[in-house]
């Protein structure tokens, strides 16, 4: 739905007033208080969903120092009669707001509706990918589980199975909470999501290596045979696995489906190192994991590249400087990284060698 509910809980009936002031400058459909306990009034504002964002980051700003002050935000399901279409909203914003007005003026990291229109707002996206970087039991459950249904799919070259394996393998919140903490300047996620997704991805590694010693690994069967080299096909398609990722979480779309691509590029190419390894075929078991790490990396960029070209960013001084250093840092390191896979995968087929003999 278009629009959002947001409940807030306001701890001076005095602010009231500077809080209908602010609204005057968004278009709510519709705003009404509640009487709460002691002093404390809950104020309710009905608002489309591309200007939510702009509106909490001013009240934040503005309020969030206040003991008691809160914030929450609801989608609306449904609402009667049928608010104006997006188009109509859109077109009042062509022209630039009144200067003199002293509440837009104030305003200095409003966006564009028409720059959000496509995406959920910076709150409710991190709070559905933070929920996702947690390691719990569950995470947990699902990788082993992804791991051993992945491996039978693989040993027996059963394209179907690994599918089912990729549908339950939790790969995308972790990387995608990575991403979305560097562009934030969050270090606290982002440490959270690397402690969960490199826990998963090692013991993805050790169960299939130990599963390798166990099992026959023939590595002529063609689901072992097609990962255990690299090529640049499977750097694009790491790159748009990434990008579909970040988008599936700004957008609201189911993250299910939009994880499996993330997984394809992670899940197979790890479990095959591992059997590869636990085999004893080391060399082959070096070009899955250089498989592995390359989708990695490019899942990574992607994941920054697109929350960067959404605009998602912090508000705090602080963490904006912090989200700089660290977006740079990020893109720097992913890219570094990235171009010395791709020189290492043109020597190793030979280009530079053709290209010198003319």
């Amino acid at each position: 739905m278009a629009y959002r509910l947001i409940i807030i809980v306001i701890p001076e009936y005095g602010i009231l007033k500077e809080i209908k002031n602010i609204l005057k400058g968004y278009d709510v459909l519709n705003y009404w208080d509640v009487p709460s306990s002691g002093e404390q009034i809950v104020f309710n504002v009905i608002i489309r969903r591309e200007k939510t964002e702009s509106l909490i980051n001013l009240l934040q700003k503005r309020f969030s120092d206040l003991e008691g002050f809160r914030i929450s935000l609801i989608p609306v399901e449904a609402s009667l009669p049928v608010p104006e279409p997006i188009e109509k909203v859109v077109s009042k914003y062509e022209e630039p707001p009144d200067k003199s007005d002293s509440t837009l003026e104030e305003l200095t990291d409003r966006l564009d509706p028409r720059e959000l229109v496509d995406r959920l707002s910076r709150h409710e996206i991190y709070s559905n990918i933070s929920d996702l970087a947690r390691l719990s039991k569950v995470y947990m459950l699902m990788v082993i589980l992804s791991s051993i249904v992945a491996t039978i799919g693989v040993l027996n070259s059963n394209v179907a199975v690994i599918i089912g394996a990729m549908v339950i393998a939790p790969f995308l919140g972790p990387n995608m909470a990575l991403s979305l903490a560097t562009i934030l300047g969050d270090v606290d996620l982002a440490r959270e999501s690397i402690k969960t997704n490199y826990f998963g991805l090692f013991v993805v590694f050790i169960l299939s290596s130990i599963l390798g010693l166990i099992f026959t690994v023939n590595p002529s069967v063609p689901e072992i045979a097609l990962r255990a080299k690299t090529n640049l096909g499977s750097i694009t398609l790491a790159f748009a696995s990434g990008i579909a990722g970040a988008l599936a979480f700004t957008a609201g779309f189911n993250t299910t489906l939009i994880g499996v691509m993330v997984a394809v590029a992670l899940l197979p190419p790890l479990v095959t190192c591992g059997l590869l390894f636990g085999s004893g075929h080391f060399s082959l078991a070096l070009g899955a994991f250089l498989l592995f790490f390359i989708n990695l990396v490019s899942v990574n960029l992607a994941g920054v590249v697109t929350f960067k070209a959404q605009k998602i960013r912090p508000i705090h001084p602080e963490m904006i400087s912090r989200a700089k250093k660290m977006t740079y840092i990020a893109l720097i390191l992913w890219t570094s990284l990235l171009s010395i896979f791709v020189v290492l995968i043109l020597i190793y087929r030979g280009i530079f060698g053709v290209l010198l003999l003319g």
